[in-house]
């Protein structure tokens, strides 16, 4: 079952979902054994902070906020994200999505001389700061990362073309030279479709993480919207307009047609807090019916590359779509 909404609870048809986005893909060589965890998300993000803020940080100040250049240096925006306290009633947000997120390769043990990589998504303004985030990466390979603080040299930056191809954009010692970020333009709506969840999917409700038997469309749709929304308000100069209201209630109205689902934990360190912490979450597939699914598809669709959930920017909450 499914509402319908009218034109004017939609985005406008001329300008939906605008957030221009690029994925890239650094490509390092080992130049001794690096040991990685079993999903890298959380220490690749952990070595690209502390190195993009020993880039940029000119003051030294012990803590940004109370800094002058606050809402003005690189490192904050990137890593902390403070809202703008010009963005109305989304000054209630303590920090605003970040206009990045991290797609590990594979962990464990890479040997010395073998391939590793990290794609790189940066969302709308962020992509004005790739020379910053590639230098950070760059320096952050160098110094070491995982368990022994494993070398990495930076050998080659490739960027995905909208065909889905990866065209190279960057070696050392050459420019770089990335094509401009694209909007994700969705194909029509399929009759039927699965969405496969690539890495563990962390969905709240009323306090508590949703496991498999709880799953709900809704949930998903709720959380991907307010992602989306803020990443748009945050990040471009075209916020979504939408009745987001309106919309959230009729994702509750979807139903799938079958969950397999499962879940995955993992535990990750946390460096800040000197804990392990669980981060656990969904996998699986989840079959929907097309009809009915119209007025949400523009955002399933760009979720692809956004994630969902809690921890996306680590890279969790990853899925991909397979249409009948």
């Amino acid at each position: 079952m499914s509402a319908v909404l009218t034109d004017a609870q939609l985005p406008a048809a001329n300008s939906p979902l605008r957030l221009p986005l690029a994925l890239y893909r650094l490509h390092f060589i080992a130049q001794e054994a690096v040991r990685l965890p079993a999903y890298a998300g959380s220490a690749w993000r952990g070595v690209f902070g502390r190195a993009l803020k020993r880039l940029v940080c000119v003051t030294r100040e012990p803590a940004c906020p109370a800094c002058l250049l606050y809402r003005s240096c690189v490192y904050p925006y990137l890593f902390e994200t403070p809202p703008d306290p010009a963005a109305g009633k989304l000054r209630k947000y303590p920090a605003a999505p970040h206009p990045y997120l991290l797609r590990p390769g594979p962990g464990g043990t890479h040997a010395a001389g073998a391939t590793v990589q990290v794609d790189v998504a940066l969302f709308g303004h962020g992509n004005r700061h790739l020379p910053y985030v590639l230098h950070a990466f760059d320096q952050a390979g160098r110094r070491g990362v995982g368990q022994g603080d494993g070398r990495l040299e930076l050998a080659q930056v490739t960027q995905q073309t909208t065909d889905g191809d990866w065209r190279s954009i960057y070696r050392p010692g050459e420019a770089l030279q990335p094509a401009p970020p694209t909007v994700p333009e969705p194909p029509s709506c399929p009759v039927r479709l699965a969405l496969v969840l690539e890495t563990p999917l962390r969905l709240r409700q009323a306090e508590k993480l949703l496991g498999p038997d709880a799953f709900q469309f809704g949930a998903l749709f709720s959380n991907l919207l307010r992602r989306i929304s803020l990443l748009t308000t945050f990040h471009t100069d075209a916020p979504l307009a939408a009745d987001f209201a309106e919309l959230s209630r009729a994702g509750w109205t979807i139903q799938h047609r079958a969950a397999r689902l499962r879940w995955h934990e993992w535990v990750r360190y946390s460096s800040r807090q000197d804990t392990l912490l669980q981060m656990g979450g969904l996998v699986g597939e989840i079959e929907l019916d097309g009809v009915g699914l119209e007025p949400f598809w523009p955002y399933l669709w760009l979720g692809q590359w956004t994630h969902a959930g809690k921890g996306a920017v680590m890279g969790l909450g990853q899925y991909r779509l397979v249409m009948a």
